[in-house]
């Protein structure tokens, strides 16, 4: 008597029999990072989360002031000094695109504060504010024999301060990502421009502007992403002082674990994700254009 088998009555190949070679090491060197990517990001996260998770921890931030005070401060970051950074970097691509040689020296110096580590340098900006010995009011009285002012007792100077070194630390970094977006438009586009007699600023609003859009609105918009979990800026510089009036939520949530308070520090971190999920739904919408 004959027996017929079905192919799904066959037993299945083994999973390595199936797999190619580079799958099969793909595969391999994935396992690593998706440990470490457990053990050290959705681990921590949803630990954090977890501990956010009563009522009571946001009702308690509701009614503490400084909460409210580092909410906006953090709002002031991202409008006033993420737009002034990158309209900065936008106009210094252009100047660092031109072709001399004087220009590529000053370009490496235009590096340093980004390529340097942030501790060092955040900390020599705030011993060069000092009011007693820092280098900046010793300069003011040699000049006028008046006493400097204490740049950081003030919170508007202090948060100004912050913001200026926040955009002196990283703007390089963004000005070179935009440096790339110019070297790629062509340029037959600016030699045809400059035959018809177009000024620098014809040329920037109808080739360079168009041209450079959509990098722009995304690198602004991850620049605001990453700012949010930034702490270095404030916190090295102010220490959230005068009176804990310059914290944004990255540094609030060290203030309350300083004081023992682990759950409204992951909740005041928790506070910022309607921040960061528009951000990165509208940066994701640009890069699938």
């Amino acid at each position: 008597m004959a027996i017929t088998l079905t192919v799904s009555d066959l037993p299945a190949a083994p999973l390595s029999a199936r797999l190619s070679p580079p799958q099969v090491w793909g595969i391999v060197l994935l396992v690593p990072y998706l440990l470490v990517f457990l053990a050290f990001v959705v681990y921590p996260v949803g630990y954090g989360l977890w501990l956010a998770r009563a009522p009571s921890n946001y009702v308690a931030l509701y009614h503490d002031p400084i909460f409210a005070r580092a909410a906006i401060n953090t709002l002031i970051f991202l409008v006033i000094g993420i737009n002034i950074k990158m309209l900065i970097a936008l106009f210094l691509s252009g100047f660092f695109v031109e072709q001399r040689a004087w220009i590529k020296w000053l370009s490496v110096l235009f590096i340093l504060p980004w390529a340097v580590p942030s501790i060092p340098t955040i900390l020599s900006v705030r011993f060069m504010l000092n009011p007693e010995w820092g280098v900046i009011n010793q300069l003011i009285f040699k000049l006028t024999g008046d006493d400097g002012p204490n740049w950081l007792n003030d919170p508007t100077i202090a948060l100004s301060m912050a913001i200026g070194v926040h955009i002196w630390k990283s703007l390089p970094f963004w000005t070179l990502i935009l440096i790339t977006g110019r070297l790629a438009i062509a340029q037959d586009l600016f030699e045809a421009a400059d035959v018809d007699g177009a000024s620098w600023w014809q040329k920037f609003r109808f080739i360079t502007w168009p041209s450079m859009q959509t990098l722009y609105v995304t690198c602004t918009l991850l620049s605001m992403i990453w700012t949010l979990g930034d702490f270095n800026s404030v916190y090295l510089l102010t220490g959230g002082g005068p009176a804990d009036l310059t914290h944004v939520l990255a540094t609030l949530g060290i203030r309350y674990l300083r004081l023992d308070q682990l759950n409204l520090a992951m909740a005041s971190i928790v506070c910022a994700i309607p921040l960061v999920l528009p951000l990165m739904y509208f940066m994701m919408k640009r890069l699938s254009r």
